[in-house]
C-alpha cells in the first residue's frame, strides 16, 4: 500500500521499516528499499496529514549488526549516523528494533539508547525515540532500565507460538491465555495480556506501552499423537510435531472470517498512538504498510512461564 492510500485519520505516527545496522556502524538503507525518493514520499504525505514519521533501524535477525555497531569502537559513529539519517530524510524520530534482544545485550543496548537520547535532545523540535521489543526474550528489567529514555515502547505481541519441543498448538497472537498452562512445564501459555502485564509489573509505565498487532496468522496442520490424530484445535500436545502455514490478513478474512467472530467495536477511538509501519517497497517502489515490523524470537515454555506468570 503506497503512502497515498493510508487513512491518516486513524493513525498518529507512521514508522518506515527499515534501515539495517552494519557491524561497522554504517547503515544499510537498500535492503528494505528505504531510498531517498521513498523516504521523501512517505515523510511528505505524513506531514501533510499532520502526523509524525519515524525511521526504524533493525528488524528480525539484526542482533549481530547492532552488537558490532554499538561496540566501543563503533558506538559514537553509529549514533551519529542514525541521527544524521533521520535529520537528512526529514523524519521526526527513530525506532530501535534490536532483534533478538537478549539479556547479554543489556550493557550495549542501554548505552546505545541513553547516548542516542542525549544526542536527540540537542535537536529542536525534539525528535521521538521509540522501541519495538518482545519480552521474552528481552527481560522486563532491561526494558524498565531504559523506559524513561523512550517516548513509546511497542511490544511485539505476535509469533507467540510454534511447533517447538514441549509446546502445544496455540495462537499466533492471543489476547488472553485463558488460564491454560503448558503440560510440560506448568507455565502459562503466552498472550498479549501476559506480556503487557509482565512488563508493567516490572515497573514500566503502562502509558508508554503499545501493542504490536500482526496482520497475519498461522494455520496448524498435520502431526500425530494429538487427541484428534493431528493438529485440529488449540492446546493440543503431540508426538510428531505438526506444521504451520502463514496466512495474510486478507486470506484469513476471505477464507475463515465469520460475522459471529466480531465481538465489538470501540467508538470513539481511544487516545494514544496509532501506528503504521512502512515495510519493504513493492515492485513499483511504493512502501507497503504493515503493523508488524518484525518477528519475535522463538521462546521455550519455561521462558514463557516466567514472563507470563
Amino acid at each position: 500500500m503506497p503512502p497515498s492510500a493510508i487513512d491518516f485519520s486513524v493513525v498518529t505516527h507512521v514508522i518506515q521499516f527499515s534501515v539495517v545496522p552494519n557491524s561497522n556502524g554504517t547503515l544499510d538503507s537498500s535492503v528494505n528499499g528505504v531510498s531517498v525518493a521513498n523516504s521523501s514520499n512517505l515523510v511528505r504525505q505524513t506531514h501533510l496529514a499532520g502526523r509524525k514519521a519515524l525511521i526504524c533501524v533493525g528488524g528480525a535477525d539484526s542482533q549481530a549488526g547492532f552488537q558490532g555497531a554499538s561496540s566501543p569502537a563503533n558506538h559514537g559513529a553509529f549514533i551519529t549516523n542514525l541521527v544524521s539519517f533521520m535529520s537528512s530524510r526529514g523524519y521526526d524520530g527513530i525506532d530501535i528494533d534490536w532483534e533478538p534482544l537478549d539479556p547479554g545485550d543489556a550493557s550495549q543496548y542501554t548505552n546505545l539508547v541513553k547516548n542516542l537520547r542525549i544526542l536527540l535532545n540537542t535537536i529542536n523540535p525534539l525528535p521521538l525515540l521509540t522501541a519495538a521489543i518482545a519480552s521474552p526474550p528481552t527481560p522486563a528489567s532491561l526494558i524498565l532500565s531504559v523506559a524513561d529514555q523512550f517516548d513509546q515502547i511497542n511490544l511485539m505481541t505476535y509469533d507467540l507460538s510454534g511447533p517447538y519441543p514441549g509446546w502445544v498448538t496455540w495462537f499466533n497472537s492471543p489476547i488472553y491465555d485463558g488460564g491454560y498452562r503448558f503440560p510440560s512445564t506448568g507455565g502459562l501459555v503466552p498472550s498479549i495480556d501476559g506480556m503487557a502485564n509482565s512488563v508493567a509489573s516490572a515497573g514500566v509505565p503502562r502509558a508508554k506501552l503499545g501493542i504490536g498487532i500482526p496482520f497475519y496468522g498461522y494455520v496448524w496442520s498435520g502431526g500425530s499423537g494429538t487427541s484428534t490424530g493431528g493438529a485440529a484445535m488449540p492446546r493440543q500436545t503431540w508426538t510428531t510435531a505438526p506444521s504451520t502455514t502463514t496466512l495474510s490478513f486478507n486470506s484469513i478474512i476471505a477464507t475463515y472470517y465469520q460475522p459471529a467472530f466480531t465481538i465489538g467495536i470501540q467508538t470513539p477511538r481511544p487516545r494514544g498512538w496509532g501506528l503504521i509501519t512502512a515495510a519493504r517497497p513493492t515492485t513499483n517502489s511504493s512502501p507497503t504498510m504493515t503493523s508488524a515490523p518484525a518477528r519475535a524470537k522463538r521462546v521455550t515454555p519455561a521462558t514463557t512461564a516466567s514472563a507470563a506468570s
